[in-house]
């Protein structure tokens, strides 16, 4: 009896990554769930934690969004109304970038803190928000599948570059604090071997 023939599989990873659309909404989900946590929060020391776990991610997001998806949304939309939300993209990221200090500049546990994360909360949930009903919808009829694929695959091995080179960073703070140089090496070779893996 005859078999069948299967397919061949595509080799490339590309198609097996989730969508620069898919990626970005993933993080959108993950900040604003932070955000969230951060307004019902009391105590300083845990709102300075997810402080600082907020601005990582949405240091890491900004950036694969400015170096990859960004440029790619804009070479790939024709007209100057669908430009303009790339324009208006960089302002919010921006606008983000000046509150995100002057929350960092409050006693964690004063209510100019709460108000200030309160403003985060709603830049961050009116970006998302645009960027999901507007951007993302226009950029998937602008690109098509296979591109958004392929994007998201650069976004995802860049977003695991910076988020090493945060691991760097830290071992480094911490090393500096404790002079403990066979900890920093060690984290060094962990780190290596993360990314050969």
């Amino acid at each position: 009896m005859p078999t069948k023939r299967q397919p061949a599989r595509k080799n490339s990873t590309a198609n097996h990554g989730p969508d620069a659309t898919a990626l970005l909404m993933k993080d959108h989900k993950t900040v604003k769930a932070l955000l969230k946590k951060l307004e019902s929060t009391e105590s300083a020391a845990p709102r300075e934690n997810l402080l600082k776990q907020i601005e990582q991610e949405l240091k890491i997001h900004t950036q694969i969004e400015e170096e990859i998806f960004y440029p790619a949304f804009k070479n790939a939309v024709k007209s100057a109304e669908q430009k303009k939300l790339y324009y208006e993209s960089l302002e919010e990221h921006h606008v983000v970038d000046l509150v995100l200090p002057e929350i960092k500049s409050e006693n964690a546990g004063s209510e100019e803190f709460a108000a200030k994360a309160k403003v985060l909360k709603d830049l961050v949930e009116h970006h998302a928000e645009e960027e999901e009903t507007e951007m993302f919808p226009k950029a998937r009829r602008a690109m098509g599948s296979q591109q958004l694929k392929e994007l998201g695959t650069q976004m995802q091995q860049r977003k695991q570059q910076l988020s090493v080179g945060v691991w760097d960073r830290a071992m480094d703070m911490l090393t500096s604090f404790t002079g403990n140089k066979t900890g920093k090496t060690t984290a060094r070779k962990t780190t290596a071997k993360k990314r050969a893996a």
